[in-house]
C-alpha cells in the first residue's frame, strides 16, 4: 500500500513514493525521508511503524509518467527513450516488522520514443505516444538465453513505414503536418512495428534472479481525426489502461487471486478501443463518444468517460471474454454467456461543469472538476511540433493551488442489484414487441451481475445471495426471450434455462398458457423441451403437464412424439391420448420406433391385443433393430441407476430372445455399454449384484456371435468361463432355459469349437450326476476347444474344476494343449484315462508334434505296460492297436529297433518289425 508521485520543484522533477501514508490520516505528523534501497535494518526503530516514509527514487532522466502493477505492486516509470521498472520488496526487520521498499530491477531502452502514458500489469506494458500504442509482455526465460534475447532487435524484410526522417520532417514542419498511414498489428505481426526494445538488468544477480525477453503483443498507429468535432491537431491518445480480471472466487480459493484475463483500453478524443491481450490478442469493442472526451477509466463492469460537460457510462465486454477463459463449458448446451461481440451501449450521462480528471476505486468514482474554461492540462495540449514526436522539453505545471474553481467529487456508483433491476424493468417495454432490444438489455443486465460474481471480493459481499438470485433470474429471463422470440440463436434457451435452476414444470408454467387454446411455440422452446426430455432427468411431469407437452409436440414437431413419450419425465402421460396422437402421426410418418412406442403405450394401458397387433407388424429382427432408434423403450436412467421399463419386463417373460437380440443391437450401435447391460439384466431379473441371471449369460453368448473387437471378446470369454465354472462347481442349474444350446453356439459362432473325440470319450465314462449340468459342461469344453480364448488369463478361473473328476481332467488337458504342454497332457491321460490317450494323440499329435508318438507315447506305454503286466489290457491295446502302427509307418527299421524295450517279448513286436521292413523293401 503505497503512493507514488511525480513532483516538480524549482524546475526539477522528482519521483517519490510515500509509504505508510495512512498514518497521516490517523493524526500522526511524523515523517521520515530515505533513499530507495537504503538499508533499513541499521536505522529501524519502533517509531517507524507510526510514521510516514518518503522514499526518494533518483533517475538519470526526468520521469514523464508512471504506472503501478495492481497484481504484484511493481512500479514502471516512463522516461525519454526508456522505461524503468522497480520491484516491490518486503524487508523483514524482525519477526514482527516488515518494511516496504523498491529495487530498480530492469530498464527497457526504446529508441526514438517519448512515452506520453504507460500502463503496467502482470508484466504486460502498454506505452502510448500521441498517436501510437505499443503493448509488450516480459516473458521469463532461462538464464543461458538472456544475453542473446535481451539485445535482439526486431527486423523483418518488410518493416512498417515509420515515415520520413527527422531531418526532412523538421524542414517541412512550418508548412505541413505529416500524417502517417494507420496501422494495426496484432500478435506476432506486431514485431513488424520496427520499434527496437533492449533490456538491461540492474538488480544484483542471485539464484532467484529472473531473466526476461520481450514479446510484442500489439502495435497500432492512428491518424489525426478528421471528424467534424474538432481540428486534426486535437487528435491524441489518452487514458491507456491495463485491466486484470481474476479467476472466479470459490470457497477454497477465497484468499487467492489468480489472474484470468487481461484487457487494454486506449482512447482518442472521439473513439475508444478495448482489446483483450491475455491468451489471444484481439479487438473486443469500439466506443463512439457523442462529444470530445478528456479522460476515461475502465472497470470490470463499466467504462466511465468524461467530456467537457458530462460524465458518461458505457457497458463493457470484459466479463464476457473472461467468462470464456474461466469456464470451458461456456457456449455449449450446458452453459451460455452473452457474446463478446454484443454491441456496447450507453447507460447514463450526467452533467458536470468542467470535468478534468477521473479515477475509480471499488464502488466510487472520483472526479476532479474546474469551474472555469481554462485548460488545466496544458502540458497535454496538442501542437504541430508534438506530431513530430520531437518534444524534448517538459513544460512546468501551473501552480493550481492558487487557482479558484477546483472541486473534487466522490460519486457512489449505483449498486449492481439496483441497476440490474432498472435494466430488467426497462427491458419489459420491448417484451411484447419481441425484438432483439429486449435480449440486448437482458444480456447487459446478465453481464453486470456476472461481473460482480467474478469479483474476488464477491464471497465477502453483503449482496452475495442476492447476486446469485439475480444471476439465476437473469438466466431465466434470457431463456424466456430465446424461447419466445424468432431469433437465430434460439438454441440458447436450453443453457440459460439450465443455469437458471428452473425445473421443466416451472418453465412450462412461464411459457404455456392455461386452458386448451392452441398457441404457437417458438423454436427455442421446442429445442429446450426436446433436449430436456431426451436427457435422463429425475423430474416427473404431472399428468396435465405431460399431456400438454404431448399436444405441443404434436403441433410443433410430430416426428419427435415417439421419442419424448419414452422420456422418464413423461411417465405420467395418459397412454390412451398418446396412442391417439401416435396413430395420427403414423398415417404420414410410419416407422418401427413409432410402432414399438404404440406397443409400449398399449402395455401401459394393459391392452395386450393392441400390443400383439403392433408387435406382429414387423419381423422380430426388424423389431430388434428398431430398439436402437429409441433405447429408452427398454431401459431408463433414474437417479443415476439403470431401470428396465415395463416393456423390457414383458419381453423377458414372453419374448426373451427378442429382448436379448435388441440389447445386442443396442451394444453394437454404441447405445449401451457392456457394464450397463450387465446392470440392466440384473435389475430386470431381480438378481443381486453377485448373481448372474441366465438371461445375461444368453446376452454374452449372443454378443460373441457379432462382436469383432479382440479386447471385448476376451472380456466375454472370461465372463462366460467364470459363469460356467461357477455353475458346475456349485451344481447350480440356470433359473431359465438357455436360449442357445451348445450345438447352436457351435453352428453360429466360430469362437465355440467342435468338442474333440477324446473329450467325448472321457466324459462318456463320467458319473451320472454330471449329466445334470451337461449343457454348461459342454459349452465350457466347446469354448476351450476353440482357438479364440486366451487360456493363460482363464487359468485362475478354471482352477476350481481342477480336481472335478473327468470334467477336471478334460479341462486340465485342454489347457495343457493350448499352452503347448503335450507331454504333460499325455502323462495326465495315461494316469487317469489311458483309453483316451491314443484318441488324444490321433487328434493333437500332428505335423510338428508327430514325433511325440515315438518320443513320448511309445516309451510311456511300454513302461506302464511292463509295470502293470496283464492287469491293464487298455495299455496293451493302446500300444499294439495304434501306437506301434503309427510308429511303424513313420520310422526306419533301425530307429524302430532302438526304441523297443530290451526286455520286450519278441513275438509281440515282431509283426511290427516285419511290417516296417516290408514297407522299406516296397519303397
Amino acid at each position: 500500500d503505497y503512493l507514488v508521485t511525480i513532483e516538480e520543484k524549482s524546475k526539477a522533477t522528482f519521483l517519490r513514493a510515500y509509504m505508510n501514508w495512512r498514518c497521516m490520516s490517523a493524526g500522526s505528523s511524523r515523517v521520515c525521508v530515505r533513499m530507495v534501497g537504503h538499508k533499513m535494518e541499521e536505522s529501524y526503530s519502533e517509531t517507524l511503524k507510526e510514521q510516514m516514509s518518503i522514499v526518494e527514487m533518483p533517475l538519470s532522466d526526468p520521469p514523464l509518467c508512471i504506472s503501478c502493477c495492481p497484481v504484484n505492486g511493481e512500479l514502471l516509470v516512463g522516461c525519454k527513450n526508456k522505461l524503468v521498472m522497480f520491484r516491490l520488496k518486503r524487508l523483514v526487520i524482525n519477526q514482527k516488522s516488515t518494511v516496504l521498499d523498491f529495487e530498480r530491477s530492469l530498464i527497457l531502452h526504446i529508441d526514438s520514443l517519448i512515452p506520453a502514458e504507460v500502463a503496467f500489469c502482470a508484466r504486460h506494458i502498454a506505452i502510448t505516444t500521441e498517436l501510437d500504442v505499443l503493448i509488450l509482455k516480459l516473458v521469463q526465460q532461462s538464464a543461458d538465453r538472456t544475453e542473446q534475447c535481451a539485445h535482439r532487435v526486431s527486423t523483418r524484410e518488410k518493416p512498417v513505414d515509420r515515415g520520413p526522417s527527422a531531418h526532412t520532417l523538421q524542414l517541412e514542419l512550418d508548412e505541413f503536418i505529416i500524417c502517417h498511414k494507420p496501422v494495426e498489428l496484432l500478435g506476432e505481426e506486431s514485431k513488424l512495428c520496427e520499434i527496437p526494445v533492449t533490456l538491461e538488468s540492474t538488480e544484483l544477480p542471485t539464484e532467484d534472479t529472473k531473466h526476461f525477453q520481450v514479446q510484442y503483443l500489439l502495435y497500432r498507429r492512428f491518424t489525426p481525426d478528421q471528424s467534424p468535432f474538432g481540428f486534426c491537431e486535437e487528435t491524441k491518445l489518452h487514458s491507456v489502461q491495463l485491466l486484470p480480471v481474476y479467476q472466479t472466487a470459490h470457497e477454497e480459493t477465497e484468499n487467492k487471486r489468480e489472474l484470468l484475463s487481461l484487457f487494454c483500453f486506449l482512447s482518442l478524443p472521439h473513439v475508444g478501443y478495448l482489446y483483450s491481450v491475455g491468451k489471444v490478442v484481439e479487438l473486443i469493442s469500439t466506443y463512439q463518444y457523442s462529444e470530445k472526451s478528456e479522460q476515461a477509466v475502465l472497470t470490470p463492469q463499466f467504462l466511465h468517460v468524461i467530456t467537457s460537460e458530462n460524465l458518461q457510462c458505457f457497458t463493457v465486454r470484459c466479463c464476457a471474454a473472461a467468462a470464456r477463459d474461466d469456464d470451458p463449458y461456456i457456449d455449449t448446451t450446458v452453459k451460455a454467456c452473452p457474446p463478446v461481440a454484443l454491441d456496447v451501449c450507453t447507460l447514463r450521462m450526467q452533467l458536470f461543469i468542467g470535468p478534468r480528471a477521473i479515477c475509480h476505486f471499488k464502488n466510487h468514482i472520483i472526479l476532479l472538476t474546474k469551474a472555469d474554461t481554462e485548460d488545466i492540462t496544458e502540458r497535454r495540449k496538442p501542437t504541430r511540433r508534438m506530431l513530430s514526436r520531437r518534444n524534448d522539453s517538459i513544460k512546468s505545471r501551473t501552480n493550481s493551488e492558487s487557482e479558484p474553481g477546483w472541486n473534487l467529487y466522490i460519486i457512489n456508483t449505483v449498486s449492481t442489484i439496483q441497476l440490474y433491476r432498472e435494466m430488467v424493468d426497462y427491458s419489459r417495454t420491448y417484451e411484447n414487441v419481441k425484438t432483439e432490444s429486449c435480449i440486448h438489455l437482458l444480456s447487459e443486465a446478465h453481464l453486470l451481475v456476472r461481473a460482480a460474481i467474478m469479483d474476488p471480493c464477491f464471497l465477502k459481499s453483503d449482496e452475495k445471495e442476492e447476486l446469485l438470485r439475480a444471476f439465476r433470474e437473469s438466466c431465466a429471463f434470457l431463456g424466456d426471450c430465446y424461447s419466445r422470440f424468432d431469433t437465430k440463436d434460439y438454441h440458447l434457451a436450453l443453457p440459460y434455462y439450465r443455469m437458471s435452476g428452473l425445473s421443466m414444470t416451472q418453465v412450462l408454467k412461464r411459457l404455456v398458457s392455461e386452458g386448451d387454446e392452441i398457441q404457437t411455440y417458438g423454436r427455442g422452446f421446442i429445442f429446450y423441451l426436446t433436449h430436456s426430455l431426451n436427457e435422463d432427468l429425475d423430474e416427473e411431469l404431472s399428468k396435465e403437464s405431460a399431456n400438454k407437452v404431448l399436444q405441443i409436440f404434436y403441433l410443433a414437431d410430430p416426428g419427435q412424439l415417439p421419442h419424448i413419450l419414452c422420456s422418464p419425465c413423461m411417465r405420467n402421460v395418459c397412454p390412451l391420448t398418446a396412442v391417439k396422437y401416435l396413430q395420427k402421426v403414423e398415417k404420414t410418418m410410419p416407422s418401427v420406433v413409432l410402432t414399438l412406442t404404440k406397443a409400449f403405450m398399449a402395455l401401459k394401458m394393459g391392452d395386450l391385443m393392441v400390443y400383439e397387433h403392433e408387435m406382429d407388424s414387423y419381423k422380430e429382427t426388424v423389431l430388434a433393430c428398431g430398439f436402437t432408434g429409441q433405447p429408452r423403450l427398454l431401459r431408463q436412467h433414474m437417479e443415476g441407476n439403470v431401470m428396465p421399463t415395463k416393456f423390457a419386463v414383458h419381453l423377458k417373460e414372453m419374448q426373451p430372445g427378442l429382448l436379448v437380440a435388441a440389447t445386442v443391437a443396442l451394444h453394437e450401435n454404441s447405445k449401451i455399454e457392456l457394464e450397463e447391460a450387465d446392470t440392466f439384466f440384473k435389475m430386470l431379473c431381480s438378481n443381486s449384484e453377485n448373481t448372474i441371471p441366465q438371461l445375461l449369460v444368453d446376452f454374452w453368448e449372443a454378443l460373441l456371435v457379432v462382436c469383432s473387437q479382440e479386447e471385448m471378446l476376451q472380456q466375454l470369454f472370461l465372463r462366460l468361463t467364470s459363469q460356467y465354472v461357477w455353475r458346475i462347481s456349485n451344481q447350480q442349474l440356470p433359473e431359465t432355459k438357455p436360449l442357445k444350446t451348445t450345438e447352436d453356439l457351435i453352428n453360429s459362432c466360430n469362437h465355440f469349437g467342435l468338442i474333440f473325440p477324446w473329450v467325448t470319450s472321457i466324459m462318456s465314462m463320467g458319473s451320472p450326476s454330471d449329466k445334470d449340468y451337461c449343457e454348461d459342461i459342454s459349452k465350457l469344453q466347446s469354448l476351450l476347444c476353440g482357438q479364440s480364448i486366451n487360456i493363460a488369463s482363464a487359468l485362475p478361473i478354471l482352477e476350481p474344476l481342477a480336481e472335478a473328476g473327468n470334467i477336471g481332467l478334460t479341462i486340465r488337458v485342454l489347457c495343457n494343449t493350448h499352452l503347448g504342454k503335450y507331454e504333460e497332457a499325455i502323462d495326465r491321460l495315461l494316469e487317469r484315462c489311458p483309453a483316451a490317450a491314443v484318441l488324444y494323440a490321433q487328434h493333437q499329435l500332428k505335423d510338428d508334434n508327430r514325433a511325440l508318438w515315438w518320443n513320448k507315447l511309445l516309451p510311456e506305454l511300454c513302461k506302464r505296460a511292463r509295470l502293470t503286466g496283464n492287469d491293464c489290457p487298455v495299455l496293451i491295446s493302446a500300444l499294439k492297436a495304434e501306437t506301434l502302427s503309427v510308429v511303424t509307418m513313420e520310422l526306419e527299421l533301425r530307429d524302430l529297433l532302438s526304441l523297443l524295450p530290451e526286455d520286450g517279448t519278441a513275438a509281440f513286436f515282431l509283426p511290427h518289425l516285419l511290417h516296417c521292413s516290408q514297407r522299406k523293401l516296397l519303397t
